[in-house]
């Protein structure tokens, strides 16, 4: 692993308020009970509170093991996930059905041990959790599938509102924060290729900075997935979530992120949510969509 320069402890406006009242309570018992796996929890995410509080919540689908190793990343890896279940997809709308969201993210992990990376059962998963909760929002933060477009295209038949798939970080820190087996090359095919098979589906990527990046670099990243006529944008700090990840290499001041918020709207994005504690799943982002869908 490559040696970066590390930043100094956390600043003042990176503090998070512990979770608390009673719907992420409530949510987090159903979690629980019914052994739902929420990338809320299992990547540590600042914004729990706010999104569960809200209505709001990302399940993980396909187990909670990933067969890649990004180096920025808290969820377990191995080169084999846990053995698929094929009804899950019966089993998460069921749950889905009693929580009373009003907007899903539905992910999951890297599935490089499936012939399909486990898009069929993505598919699966988005049709029955429509059936039962027609009114819901649902938006698929999918794999990149290896770049398979027959695996993507099972994904955008099932016709999520959404489908976001996560650049990370610029082109140059790639290889550095990212699996072997992921590209920035096959991130902006994967977008454009949703484009390309149902428009109507909106997109979305998301940016996590603090490993090392350039302004320049961020801008440039910016414009390659406008090229691709992404949507959405998310970008927030990184943070490391033990000594075995990568180091933070910059705390980024709030000021550049409400900079880069304003040009990404001048790029052209639709909405764009930018802040130290913004992640791919953002409440901000999801109330833009949940918005624009039911207008």
């Amino acid at each position: 692993m490559s040696t970066r320069p590390q930043a100094a402890h956390k600043p003042p406006w990176l503090k998070v308020r512990l979770p608390s009242g009673a719907e992420y309570n409530r949510l987090k018992d159903n979690f629980r009970g019914l052994k739902l796996h929420t990338v809320c929890e299992e990547a540590r995410c600042p914004n729990l509170a706010e999104c569960w509080q809200s209505g709001t919540a990302t399940i993980m689908i396909l187990g909670d093991v990933c067969t890649r190793g990004c180096r920025f990343c808290a969820v377990k890896t191995a080169r084999t996930g846990v053995p698929v279940n094929p009804d899950e997809p019966r089993r998460v709308a069921e749950a889905l059905a009693r929580m009373n969201l009003r907007y899903v993210v539905i992910t999951s992990v890297d599935r490089d041990d499936l012939e399909d990376g486990g898009a069929g059962i993505f598919a699966d998963t988005i049709r029955e959790t429509r059936r039962r909760c027609p009114d819901l929002i649902i938006e698929a933060l999918i794999p990149d599938f290896r770049g398979d477009v027959r695996a993507l295209g099972k994904v955008v038949d099932a016709a999520p509102q959404v489908i976001g798939q996560n650049i990370e970080t610029v082109r140059r820190l790639t290889r550095y924060a990212r699996d072997a087996r992921c590209g920035y090359e096959q991130t902006l095919e994967v977008l454009a290729n949703v484009r390309s098979l149902n428009p109507r589906i909106y997109t979305k990527s998301a940016i996590l900075l603090g490993l090392g990046e350039t302004t320049g670099e961020v801008l440039e990243t910016m414009r390659d997935l406008r090229d691709r006529d992404v949507d959405i944008l998310t970008l927030g700090q990184y943070l490391q979530p033990t000594k075995k990840h990568v180091p933070v290499a910059e705390f980024v001041h709030p000021d550049r992120f409400r900079k880069y918020e304003e040009q990404g709207i001048r790029l052209g994005f639709r909405y764009v949510a930018a802040g130290p504690m913004v992640r791919s799943s953002y409440r901000a982002a999801e109330f833009f969509v949940e918005k624009m869908l039911r207008r």
